[in-house]
């Protein structure tokens, strides 16, 4: 199974010059990055605070099916992102380099109903999480900040104003490159986090007075069954990321064979940070495992279960990398904006450029920051967007354009593997969206537009 040579690209067009960049490829996706920058943007775009509901998954599944299909969901995450990876690079060698999601899509599989298709989930997955990393450092704001005060006078929405603020400021940094040295830092933040959380899991453990815990699953097995594939949406959820293309157009050219590096670069942060966290969560606190784990460690009645400078300390680890989760997501919108705003002719700091950037880009985080006061449950409304969005994107996809791009015989493996895995995850995005509306629809008696209260 060769993703390197096929016959099929080698016999691809001669190189032809490449178009003239646009105002939103020349300024914010300039390709001026190494492998191991693209590797921090992969790992900030794919590794965050969802890592805490890995236990909560296996709670559906049970230890060995649920180790099983987190194990599954990174190897066919890691070839689906390899797989674009070469289509991009295929494309390329025939003359066409293509940075964006939208562009790879319409050369593939044309400017039909598919191109509307990506086009409209990417900018939903892409402005949602944008709005839910800021209604996430809120909540993480006022945890620190209740336990500062359990009665002082700040709401919710203060908070939400302090971050919005925040990620305006950083949102001038001009370029996806320039958020370099910030998703290394959140790098480290996401190891940081996941040491801490699987301290606190193992000192409660080990403590004299450990919560009690059973492994069992549910007794009904329609239960049994649903919630299954509750946790197998969570799972494949947990391994999005809709913004490849766009990561890989920060690379300096040539870009073959330095995505693979930022690949595994990406994939060796998830290896130490996805597994420890999921085995202890849920072998200290089994069928009664929070969504959030950290939320099981510092229950609402009762002590905390670890220390509580070691759980603050996770929280302003979470606190920090979701800016740079935020950042990331935005780029994609920041590039549709400068590409109709900016003047390619004129410098990134110039008085023409400068001004609408600092304005639209303003605009938009207020607007993120906005929804995020008026609907706290946007959690819910996530688990929805991404059941239909990181599944369709990340999982069915990369293979579609693949066979499509690439062309592999009908009868050779890899086209017959692409086809399994592309039939398979049609069926678990489906179960995915039914579950996750449900539990939308489940929650709704708890919704309140403006609350002072995250639903979880």
């Amino acid at each position: 199974m060769d993703l390197h040579h096929h016959p099929s690209s080698s016999s691809s067009s001669p190189s032809k010059p490449l178009p003239t960049l646009d105002a939103g490829a020349a300024l914010v996706l300039k390709s001026k990055g190494t492998w191991w920058h693209a590797g921090c943007h992969l790992t900030t775009a794919i590794v965050g605070p969802t890592i805490l509901t890995l236990p909560y998954a296996l709670r559906g599944l049970g230890w060995g099916l649920g180790l099983v299909l987190l194990s599954v969901m990174a190897s066919v995450t890691f070839y689906a992102y390899l797989l674009m990876s070469r289509v991009l690079e295929h494309c390329e060698r025939g003359g066409r380099r293509h940075i964006r999601f939208r562009e790879l899509a319409a050369d593939v599989l044309g400017s039909g109903w598919m191109l509307y298709f990506v086009v409209c989930i990417q900018g939903a997955i892409n402005t949602g999480i944008g709005i839910g990393t800021i209604l996430l450092a809120a909540d993480c704001l006022q945890i620190m900040y209740s336990a500062a005060s359990p009665n002082g006078p700040l709401k919710l929405y203060h908070f939400i104003i302090i971050v919005t603020v925040v990620l305006i400021i950083f949102s001038q940094l001009p370029s996806f490159h320039s958020l370099r040295h910030i998703n290394l830092a959140s790098l480290l933040m996401i190891i940081g986090y996941a040491v801490v959380v699987v301290a606190g899991c193992l000192n409660a453990g080990f403590s004299k007075n450990p919560p009690p815990r059973k492994y069992s699953l549910d007794s009904s097995k329609s239960n049994r069954s649903f919630n299954a594939f509750t946790s197998i949406s969570i799972l494949a959820s947990i391994f999005g990321n809709g913004i490849l293309p766009e990561i890989q157009a920060t690379v300096a050219p040539p870009v073959a064979g330095k995505m693979l590096k930022a690949l595994l670069l990406c994939y060796s942060v998830i290896f130490v940070t996805f597994y420890p966290v999921a085995i202890s969560g849920y072998w200290v606190f089994g069928n009664e495992v929070n969504s959030n784990v950290l939320q099981s460690l510092m229950p609402d009645s009762g002590p905390s279960l670890a220390p509580t400078w070691l759980l603050g300390l996770a929280v302003v680890f979470i606190l920090l990398q979701l800016v740079a989760i935020g950042l990331v997501y935005s780029q994609v919108a920041y590039e549709i904006m400068e590409k109709n705003s900016a003047d390619v002719n004129q410098g990134t700091f110039s008085k023409r450029n400068l001004i609408p950037r600092i304005i639209l880009r303003t605009l938009y985080m207020i607007f993120c920051g906005f929804v995020a006061a008026m609907l706290p449950f946007f959690g819910d409304v996530i688990g929805v967007v991404g059941a239909i969005g990181f599944i369709p994107l990340d999982f069915i996809l990369p293979m579609l354009l693949y066979n499509m791009a690439i062309k592999p015989p009908t009868r050779s493996v890899m086209f017959m593997l692409n086809m399994f895995i592309m039939v398979v995850f049609t069926g678990v995005g489906i179960m995915g969206a039914f579950s996750s509306i449900r539990k939308l629809v489940l929650d709704a008696n708890e919704f309140s537009l403006f609350s002072d209260n995250v639903v979880n």
